[in-house]
């Protein structure tokens, strides 16, 4: 039985590196939700990968506090009947909560923590919990858009140099091209995907096939984020593959996507699909189909990217995602010990039970700007 009697919600502020900087706008400090669920004197993590304005989803910190505080997390609390707190498993709450629609971000966060807490019981890892066999995952990194071609130029640069397996940039009209042509002038054979977070339209078709020049491992997510018959129609245009993101937001529009044929590649994000059930299905789906599969990033702290790592150690995530080190964000990560980038662009897969990493407290209380308390009784 799963009894859980305390779950946490703290909002965190933590400042990045480095500006980043995207289509939707320019981020300076990451401003999220961790979720921390304790029963049995074992705790388990997750993370909220909603941001505090509608722009990449339509979900926010406040919907999702709303969510997890009005519905998920007292029905947890409540338990299945058999006492306050009490699941045979976590899939049955899952199963229990299944009726609300939407929400995938809060519905992965608190998954997130009870999948930690359910594997740090069993004394197993997360990554092999979920059927992951790998020791080691391969990474990139996602550089924003800069203030010049010149600048962009040095930051990758520096990450080329540090030995990450793929160099991925964001695009937007009026970014592109010319970006594109630099950057193959100086790395003309370097591993290279772009990401337009949907800022093209249908119109932009005939701009779209000279992406093809570029000799791109994938075009990520150039139309609308609720469009797949256009991303179809676009890729029977191009040589380059579509990698679809924000339009894969669980496993049905997956589904669709391989039946139409709109993209040759999916990213799958945690939080936008729904949590770890949800990807290992479109996972499998994208097995069956013969598609590779990756792990999108969306600038979480090491809890998050723990998570994110135990997925990708699953046999179909083919291609280096965008997890990246501890150091790419943060001066100092929320965790202990912090995600290290190896000599061959890879992240280790943490073998400790659960998430295999330790929040530090003191960090963490630093980072802190609210936090709120739910017991069951």
């Amino acid at each position: 039985m799963m009894t859980i009697d305390r779950v946490r919600l703290h909002d965190i502020a933590l400042p990045l590196l480095f500006p980043f900087r995207t289509s939707f706008g320019v981020t300076t400090t990451r401003e999220t939700m961790l979720v921390e669920v304790s029963g049995d004197g074992v705790t388990g993590w997750g993370e909220l990968t909603a941001h505090d304005r509608p722009n990449f989803s339509g979900e926010t910190l406040e919907t999702a506090r709303h969510l997890m505080t009005d519905f998920l997390i007292p029905t947890l609390l409540s338990g299945d009947g058999s006492g306050p707190g009490r699941w045979a498993t976590p899939d049955d709450f899952l199963a229990a909560t299944g009726w609300v629609r939407g929400h995938p971000m809060a519905r992965a966060a608190l998954e997130g923590a009870l999948l930690d807490w359910d594997a740090t019981t069993r004394a197993e890892s997360l990554a092999h919990y979920l059927g992951g066999s790998r020791a080691r995952v391969p990474v990139g990194v996602s550089l924003g858009i800069e203030s010049s071609i010149e600048a962009l130029l040095e930051r990758i640069d520096q990450f080329h140099d540090r030995g990450y397996q793929r160099i991925k940039l964001k695009v937007k009209p009026g970014w592109d091209v010319d970006v594109l042509e630099a950057v193959r002038g100086r790395y003309p054979s370097m591993p290279l995907t772009v990401d337009a977070n949907a800022a093209y339209t249908a119109r932009d078709m005939d701009h779209l096939r000279e992406f093809d020049r570029y000799r791109l491992t994938y075009l990520e997510q150039p139309l609308p984020h609720d469009d797949l018959v256009d991303h179809a129609r676009l890729q029977r245009l191009l040589a380059t593959d579509i990698c679809l993101d924000e339009s894969i937001d669980g496993p049905a529009a997956c589904r669709s996507a391989l039946a139409l044929g709109s993209g040759r590649v999916v990213n799958i994000k945690l939080g936008r699909v729904g949590g770890h059930r949800a990807a290992r299905t479109i996972h499998d789906l994208c097995q069956g189909a013969g598609l590779p599969v990756w792990c999108g990033g969306m600038l979480e702290t090491g809890i998050g990217r723990a998570h994110n790592v135990a997925m990708a150690s699953q046999a179909n995530f083919l291609l280096p995602g965008d997890i990246s080190a501890s150091d790419r964000y943060w001066k100092e990560d929320l965790i202990d010990p912090p995600f290290r980038l190896e000599a061959d662009g890879t992240l280790a897969v943490p073998t400790g039970p659960g998430i295999g990493v330790a929040v530090v407290e003191e960090r963490l209380h630093r980072a802190r700007t609210r936090l709120t308390g739910f017991p069951s009784r």
